[in-house]
């Protein structure tokens, strides 16, 4: 899991009106090739119209893009699909759109979904997406920045943050215990960042859970358990669930606005609008925080123009709240087909108008990742892991970004540090 705290303050330049146009039949770029903000032309076929439409701010003069391999293999550990051929067939969806009987990998695989002839094809896709691979949890280094008009503003959070998969697990040292690590486990993740810097901020340490029972119905599902520790008042403070579509911090981000997607699914109704190829920054080659302060993100700071992009299978899929308080009417969301990794998303506000716009940097753990080691019956990890999120309000003009380029899904050592790591206790004891 990412780290659950605020991003950066970005700058948007006023909105071109843009068009969808079809792909040409072959690329007007191939790999190898180093594109200049003159020739971003090339790319047009193959984004986003919203993106495409606001590209003054994403693209600039002195970019230089790296074109990837086209469709590059990314499948997941063996360990995963393996878990999809054995247990897809017994997973169904249940009312409102909940997930039953399901046990681990892939819930309803790809290769099965019309996206324009399945009715559920958008729940489906959303709860693969949920369910991709992220190996055991997720652990980094954060450094989470604010930006107005291309000018990094002094608010920022630095630290470290973990997570914990605790149930749906599909190596078989679980299948005694049907996928959980503990006998009898409820929650099937526990995550939570801890700030070190700046001074006045330092200290600050959340712990959330999220429950089994948030994959059925809305009615009968437990909501998220989330606990801060503020150092100002040596308390812990429990934050109530329906903050987590309020703004964090005052930033854009929302607390489900990670990953693209961090929410429940029965919370939402699911469409599935269309597939084509999609050209995204999917493996980076240049490393931001913590390896490297200095990377170039463009002159307004929220940019991934220079770096590797690759052209991607993607589907669009549109979640719509069922909850009429929520404050998006609601967001269509890029998903790379073969990982299930979010690409782009698009926020709409209550009156229909485009809001916000979120995009990811991405690493394979496979290349250059060296602190990214196999576990038990998980020889490679085989993770293409999101390494950065940046949001732009296109509305205002301003964003955030975070970075945590060090993102692997390596488990903790032990069944002990983990269970030190979910207990709320831990949030004030030695302080």
């Amino acid at each position: 899991m990412a780290p659950i705290i605020p991003l950066l303050l970005i700058c948007l330049v006023p909105i071109v009106a843009g068009a969808e146009e079809d792909a040409p039949a072959v690329p007007t770029f191939q790999e190898g090739d180093v594109l200049g903000l003159d020739q971003i032309e090339k790319l047009r076929p193959y984004l986003p119209q919203q993106f495409w439409s606001n590209r003054d701010f994403f693209f600039y003069e002195g970019m230089r893009m790296e074109i990837g391999p086209s469709f590059r293999d990314y499948a997941p550990a063996d360990v995963y699909l393996e878990a999809t051929k054995r247990y897809a067939e017994q997973v169904r969806l249940g009312p409102d759109n909940g997930l039953e009987d399901y046990r681990a990998g892939q819930p309803f695989p790809m290769e099965d979904i019309e996206c324009l002839e399945d009715p559920e094809a958008g729940v489906k896709i959303a709860w693969n997406f949920v369910r991709r691979w992220e190996g055991a949890g997720g652990r980094a280094r954060f450094y989470y920045s604010y930006w107005d008009r291309g000018e990094e503003l002094p608010l920022y959070y630095q630290g470290h943050s973990a997570g914990v998969s605790l149930a749906f697990r599909p190596e078989p040292q679980y299948d005694e215990h049907d996928g959980d690590l503990f006998r009898g486990e409820k929650r099937y993740v526990a995550s939570g960042p801890e700030v070190e810097a700046p001074f006045d901020a330092r200290g600050i340490a959340l712990l959330s859970y999220r429950y089994k029972s948030s994959y059925g119905s809305p009615k009968t599902a437990k909501n998220d358990d989330t606990w801060v520790y503020v150092p100002s008042l040596r308390r812990v403070r429990r934050i109530s669930s329906a903050q987590r579509t309020d703004s964090i911090s005052g930033t854009d981000f929302t607390f489900d606005d990670l990953f693209s997607f961090n929410g429940v699914v029965p919370q939402y109704e699911w469409s599935c609008h269309e597939e084509r190829d999609i050209i995204a920054p999917i493996n980076s080659t240049i490393r931001g925080y913590p390896y490297q302060k200095g990377r170039n993100f463009g002159p307004y700071g929220l940019s991934f123009a220079d770096d590797r992009w690759e052209l991607r299978k993607a589907v669009r899929i549109r979640f719509d709240p069922l909850n009429p308080n929520h404050p998006y009417q609601y967001k269509d969301i890029w998903i790379d087909k073969q990982t299930l990794e979010p690409l782009y998303s698009f926020a709409y506000d209550r009156k229909g108008e485009l809001w916000k716009i979120i995009w990811h940097a991405h690493r394979w753990s496979d290349e250059d990742f060296e602190e990214y080691e196999g576990w038990e019956n998980v020889p490679e990890p085989r993770d293409l892991a999101v390494v950065s999120d940046i949001i732009v309000n296109v509305q205002t003009g301003t964003g955030n970004r975070i970075e945590f380029f060090d993102r692997r899904g390596t488990p903790l050592k032990s069944k002990g540090k983990i269970r030190r790591f979910i207990d709320v206790g831990r949030l004030t004891r030695g302080r």
